[in-house]
């Protein structure tokens, strides 16, 4: 099959379109919220059963390797790092709210960055050593997401910070 050089723009274009669509607000994750802005399709069990072909149907790239593949956003270039706006930012893959604005604060590391989850029952941890020392790792507890890591060097009143991939997020506004 021959693909000819406008074709292949098309697809760059609307492929280019998925991938900004989530950080720009125009597509929402595919959990569909339920009164408290929880996923009301699926259980716990349910969200930790969810395949990965699903996974990488439901969530654009980027979501996919940061959320399931643990990978790392570029610095300084994400969606939510400057965002200021109150709201609550929710889980990219199953809409669990994880995160208030109200503890949102400028770690300057590049990127968002939070001094405490909004129930200590919705992110759960583990130790990595991807960089050989070890780190705290934060994940989403119902999809089981890779989040981000938490350190030890944040503000008063945890001296937490949960520093946050943009990708594994998505905001709600207040």
């Amino acid at each position: 099959m021959d693909i000819g050089r406008r074709s292949v723009l098309k697809m760059s274009v609307v492929a280019g379109l998925g991938l900004m669509a989530p950080p720009l607000g125009l597509m929402r994750a595919w959990a569909t919220p339920g009164r408290d802005g929880m996923a009301g399709t699926k259980t716990d069990a349910e969200w930790k059963a969810v395949t990965d072909g699903e996974w990488k149907t439901r969530l654009t790239r980027e979501q996919y390797d940061v959320l399931r593949r643990e990978a790392t956003e570029r610095p300084f270039s994400n969606a939510y790092h400057h965002s200021k706006t109150p709201g609550a930012y929710h889980c990219a893959g199953c809409d669990l709210k994880l995160f208030s604005s109200d503890t949102k604060y400028d770690s300057r590391t590049g990127w968002p960055s939070f001094w405490e989850p909004v129930s200590s029952d919705v992110v759960g941890t583990k130790t990595d050593f991807k960089l050989i020392y070890p780190r705290t790792e934060v994940h989403c507890a119902r999809c089981v997401g890779h989040l981000g890591h938490i350190f030890k060097d944040g503000p008063p009143p945890t001296g937490l910070r949960y520093c946050i991939n943009s990708a594994a997020l998505s905001f709600h506004p207040a």
